[in-house]
């Protein structure tokens, strides 16, 4: 079923605001010569949880644009990653499973990968809603690169998650009732199939 006219563009506007995390992301990741090429830390195959329904329907997004055979490779593997995943989580370990959207190193929904997809890795912090103030170093293969500098950039996410979570409100708002919380890996959001309501 098409998306109406209102999730159409709360999905461009979307689209917009993950080219705004990008750029914010390039001006820290530069300096720092830090890139996704050549790094023997993957971080397609750590362990994400996302929790919102615009993201989930951006990625659906991109899977419809997908042709048949690509579209099916894609959930077998989702499938796949989900059964594999369940007895690690059982066990209380965070499985480290290769994304089923990479291929030869590469995302090939990469328009459509998610926002902690787009902004992992580097230096950054953020304040909750109510107040925290949260610090996170980045990615393994970023602190061996500044381990000898005295000044890091760091990218502050704060105002990208609270527009995320604007239009993730407005898009919930559609459903007219309460939905339940996402909290799903990439995986399962492919399983479960696009988010309907």
């Amino acid at each position: 079923m098409p998306e109406s006219p209102v999730k159409r563009r709360l999905l461009a506007k979307l689209s917009i605001l993950y080219a705004e995390m990008e750029q914010a992301y390039d001006r820290v990741a530069s300096p720092l010569g830090l890139s996704c090429k050549g790094c023997v830390h993957n971080c397609c195959t750590s362990y994400f949880l996302h929790h919102t329904y615009i993201e989930w329907a951006y990625l659906w997004d991109g899977m419809k644009a997908c042709d048949e055979e690509k579209r099916n490779r894609f959930l077998r593997r989702a499938e796949t990653y989900v059964h594999e995943a369940g007895p690690v989580l059982a066990q209380g370990i965070r499985p480290a499973i290769m994304c089923p959207l990479n291929e030869d190193g590469l995302c090939r929904l990469y328009g459509h990968r998610l926002m902690i997809c787009r902004m992992h890795g580097v230096p950054n912090r953020f304040v909750r809603p109510d107040g925290k103030k949260l610090h996170f170093p980045g990615c393994t293969t970023c602190q061996e690169r500044y381990a000898d500098q005295i000044e890091v950039p760091v990218l502050d996410r704060t105002d990208f998650y609270r527009r995320l979570a604007d239009l993730e409100r407005q898009w919930v708002e559609q459903a007219r009732r309460p939905l339940p919380r996402v909290k799903l890996t990439l995986a399962e959001m492919l399983v479960k199939g696009p988010p309907e309501f």
